[in-house]
């Protein structure tokens, strides 16, 4: 489909996996829709659709005629308004079922109280129908409501099942209460069931209310990085400092930090230094220097120095409304496992509101005219317990607290398949420069023949080298600035292509670069070539100097490996990884600095396409490939890989083109990634496990298998405090994974 456009669509009304399952089969016949994701836990779905063949109202009047409320998503939002606007709606869902439950749990308890009392005073029943229609009329009004949609629109889900059982209930009370004589000259007792359809109707409710509280739980990470962005700046105008709105900062103003507070917006540093705490956004516990140009991000906290920095991104384009819209799009995706739930849950409340009728007909067969009422309790109970909020609640919970879980370790992960495809990455392939190495070349070694000589040695090759455009020439002249090695202007340079420069300067002519330049000058490299030869050894890159046609020293450039990157491919080791790099460079550097990273294997001087076609042979190989990468040239590759890792460090097309990106410039988070995604899974696959068998086992429990042996058969009350603690269950299972421990 050509040039198509996502959006996300607010829904209301969603309480189960069979609503989530319907909402979603119906976008996903709409005609130019290519792909649909409906989310219980956000209450939002996100359609990809040809705006030539479908218009976004279409899409909302699609979920409104499945029973559901939907409208037009609002433009005139930020990320952070969203995000605000939907932690108020959670929290007033909150604390309105908590009410409805308590008082409702109150009620019943005092019903289940007066009911021994029944039988010496009938009259009790009256009263009791009278409240019991009070509490369903108020507590549980959006059962029936929501059931009775659904019903007109052909369908069924959790609230048909808690709407017919209770309701059915109900109406076999008022009967009772009403005309006792159809029972008893039956020989059926006339029991009622005030108290079980108020108490199932409160167990309920607790256990909806315990759902959204955890529900806000899950998104505590995503939370917090909304509440980093400030809501003034102190900006500089007219010479003169003022307080003004966030939303009033223009890109080009200067901006003034004072120690101790957040970073207002992105900017560049104009003037002054300090220590950063960029710990929610990268995960890294340590202050990150800043110097005039360095870049700062919005929400981080300012630790020392004041500062001023010249606003750049703002709002929707800023680092911060960034990630916050990455990480509401990733909790508003979906895991491909969760379409196992999905099938079944499309089937599941017909299936289970047959299985009652059935119940209620063998109770009735098999027992004679005295088991009509436990017969009918019977099929109440198995309504009531057969609620399908587990399922819907089993992938999506896991998904949101896992992503807001990567992000406080800095590791942004781009949707539910990203974060279930991580987890079965058996390869991992690592660009060189500026993944595993620092990507920023400094001078290691300078070595002169003659003792002594070697800063003004290393002044007169800075000011050759400053008219060189190779990589490796401005870490020589950031070495002689840093030594304070002068030297006067160079004159008569010469590049020699695949061998250095020359030219003179202070009068000498110099010569730098590799052995074959010197050949060219009949230069004798002899009494260095040991030391070249161990440097090269040690992943550095030699250059011969020459003056005035004699050897005169020895200079070596080397892109150091990060501290982390050690530690990070032990820990991809540990994980059964099997770790790839790719460079560039030659094979002898290459190998070098793979041994001291502790790389399995190396594959060197590959371009940009050889990055990919390596990718390729590997997952040909029947490999699951995760690339980890940060610049340009690496964007086809993580493409290409079944999981693209960009260091956040890096550019914004290798971010792009990622399906993790990794905030802080370090190869752990790439090992976080992988270990966060498989206990996601693990978590995911005991949720559904669980959700399953509670009903694999509930519902021959609730029908009564177990009565004719045992004696056993649950109540429609305990019942619907089984269904709330499965629901509850599954959401806690998830939660565990913001406290786990990942190395």
């Amino acid at each position: 489909m050509a040039d198509a456009v996502v959006t996300r669509i607010p829904v209301t009304g969603m309480t189960c996996a069979a609503c989530q399952a319907r909402v979603q089969k119906t976008l996903e016949k709409q005609p130019g829709v290519s792909q649909a994701s409906v989310n219980l836990m956000m209450g939002t779905a996100t359609v990809s659709y040809d705006p030539a063949a479908v218009q976004p109202q279409a899409l909302v009047a699609a979920i409104e005629a499945t029973g559901y409320g939907a409208e037009l998503p609002r433009d005139d939002r930020s990320a952070f308004e969203e995000q605000e606007a939907r932690d108020r709606e959670t929290a007033a869902e909150f604390e309105t079922l908590k009410r409805k439950a308590i008082v409702s749990g109150v009620i019943g308890a005092v019903a289940m109280g007066v009911m021994p009392w029944m039988h010496q005073m009938m009259w009790i029943t009256w009263p009791l129908l009278v409240v019991t229609a009070l509490v369903m009329a108020t507590a549980g009004r959006h059962f029936y409501v929501r059931a009775w949609k659904a019903f007109t629109h052909h369908s069924a889900d959790m609230n048909t099942l808690v709407a017919v059982g209770t309701g059915a209930a109900f109406l076999y009370s008022v009967i009772a209460t009403v005309a006792p004589t159809f029972f008893t000259s039956r020989g059926v007792s006339a029991d009622v069931y005030y108290e079980a359809v108020i108490l199932i109707i409160a167990f309920i409710l607790t256990g909806n209310a315990f759902e959204a509280r955890a529900k806000r739980n899950t998104a505590t990470a995503l939370r917090a990085l909304v509440q980093l962005q400030p809501k003034t700046a102190r900006v500089v105008r007219n010479l003169v400092e003022q307080d003004i709105p966030i939303e009033e900062v223009e890109a080009g103003d200067f901006v003034v930090v004072r120690p101790g507070e957040r970073i207002p917006v992105d900017g560049i540093v104009h003037k002054g230094e300090s220590a950063v705490d960029e710990s929610m956004l990268t995960g890294e516990s340590l202050p990150v220097a800043k110097k005039p140009g360095d870049a700062v991000i919005g929400g981080t906290i300012n630790r020392t120095g004041a500062f001023r920095l010249k606003a750049t991104t703002l709002g929707e384009q800023s680092v911060l409304a960034q990630i916050v819209k990455l990480m509401r799009d990733a909790q508003g995706s979906r895991a491909p496992i969760q379409a196992l739930a999905d099938r079944i849950s499309a089937v599941f409340v017909p299936v289970v509101i047959s299985i009652a009728i059935a119940t209620f007909a063998v109770w009735v067969i098999v027992a004679g005219d005295a088991s009509y009422v436990k017969g009918f309790a019977a099929a109440v109970t198995v309504l009531i317990i057969a609620c399908p909020c587990a399922m819907g609640l089993a992938v999506p919970t896991a998904v949101m607290v896992a992503t807001g879980k990567g992000a406080e370790l800095g590791v942004l992960i781009k949707g539910g398949e990203a974060l279930q495809r991580a987890g079965d990455v058996r390869t991992i392939v690592l660009d060189k420069t500026g993944t595993v190495t620092e990507g920023k070349p400094t001078v290691t070694d300078l070595v002169a023949t003659q003792p002594g000589t070697e800063q003004e040695l290393l002044g007169q090759v800075a000011a050759l080298e400053r008219l060189s455009e190779h990589p490796l020439a401005d870490a020589i002249v950031q070495a002689a600035t840093a030594r304070n090695a002068t030297a006067g202007a160079a004159e008569g340079f010469a590049s020699v292509t695949g061998k250095g420069v020359t030219g003179v300067v202070d009068a000498a002519a110099l010569a730098v670069g590799n052995a074959a330049l010197m050949a060219d000058y009949a230069i004798d490299v002899a009494p260095l070539a040991a030391e070249a030869a161990r440097l090269a050894d040690a992943g550095r890159t030699p250059m011969f100097i020459a003056r005035d046609g004699v050897l005169a020293g020895l200079l070596a450039v080397a892109d150091p490996i990060k501290d982390s990157s050690r530690a990070a491919i032990q820990r991809m080791h540990a994980l059964g990884l099997d770790v790839v790099m790719l460079t560039g460079d030659t094979e002898r550097t290459a190998r070098a600095i793979a041994k001291e990273a502790g790389i399995d294997r190396v594959v060197a001087g590959v371009l940009p396409d050889g990055k990919v076609s390596e990718v390729k042979r590997l997952q040909e190989a029947g490999q699951v490939v995760a690339m980890v990468g940060d610049g340009i040239n690496d964007a086809p590759a993580l493409a290409q890989a079944d999981i693209g890792m960009a260091i956040g460090t890096g550019t914004d097309i290798a971010a792009e083109a990622a399906d993790v990106v990794l905030m802080r410039g370090d190869l752990r988070a790439a090992a976080q990634a992988v270990d966060l995604s498989r206990r996601t899974m693990a978590t995911m696959k005991q949720n559904l496990f669980w959700a399953f068998i509670y009903n694999v086992i509930g519902i021959p429990v609730a029908a009564g298998v177990l009565y004719p042996s045992f004696g056993l058969q649950l109540t429609p009350v305990l019942a619907s405090a089984a269904m709330a603690f499965s629901s509850v269950s599954v959401v806690m299972n998830s939660l565990r994974l913001r406290g786990a421990r990942i190395p």
